[in-house]
């Protein structure tokens, strides 16, 4: 019997600390759709870095970062626990809403954007995007503006892309992470 709680101990604290590992740390994530072409591909998997998302600091220009597209509501450490692989697992439950994209980070908080001439402008400066498939066909007149604790993100396959153009600025708390490069290739962001 001692033998046995020994056992499911060490079981214990190995689900604990993967856990622990996944919410705040270290994170897979599989793309879903063309949206990153050319630079990320349908269903390959990607590791994100949590730290930002547990620190709360922003990502870079033109890090690659996963973030949860449900603006409109509050995120909490729940949703983070439930959103876990290990505990869909457990549970049998996958996370079917789809609600999480894998997107670059475009504007920073006080930036301004135009889409004009069939390219991003960042604070009246054209952006040099070479990772982008195609000649973006979008344009918009004005200009936005990014508020306070939010990010503006775009896939990297403009014309096939749900991003902050349609979903809107991306609260601090919704970057679920930044892509980190995969320890396993030589693939780079």
């Amino acid at each position: 019997m001692k033998e046995l709680m020994g056992w499911v101990r060490s079981i214990a604290f190995a689900i604990v600390f993967a856990l622990v590992l996944g919410i705040f740390v270290f994170q897979p994530y599989k793309v879903d759709g063309h949206s990153m072409d050319p630079t990320l591909q349908d269903q390959q998997r990607i590791y994100v870095s949590k730290l930002s998302h547990t620190f709360s600091y922003l990502p870079d220009y033109g890090d690659i970062v996963v973030i949860d597209s449900r603006v409109e509501r509050k995120r909490s450490l729940v949703d983070d626990v439930v959103s876990h692989p290990l505990v869909a697992l457990v549970t049998g439950k996958a996370d079917d809403d789809h609600s999480m994209y894998v997107k670059r980070v475009i504007g920073k908080p006080g930036d301004v954007l135009e889409f004009k001439d069939n390219q991003v402008y960042r604070n009246g400066t054209v952006l040099n995007e070479p990772y982008i498939k195609e000649t973006m066909e979008y344009v918009s007149d004005g200009k936005v503006t990014v508020p306070a604790n939010h990010i503006f993100v775009m896939g990297d396959n403009r014309n096939h892309s749900t991003d902050s153009r349609e979903i809107g600025f991306i609260p601090l708390d919704h970057i679920m992470g930044t892509m980190i490069q995969n320890p396993f290739t030589s693939e780079e962001k």
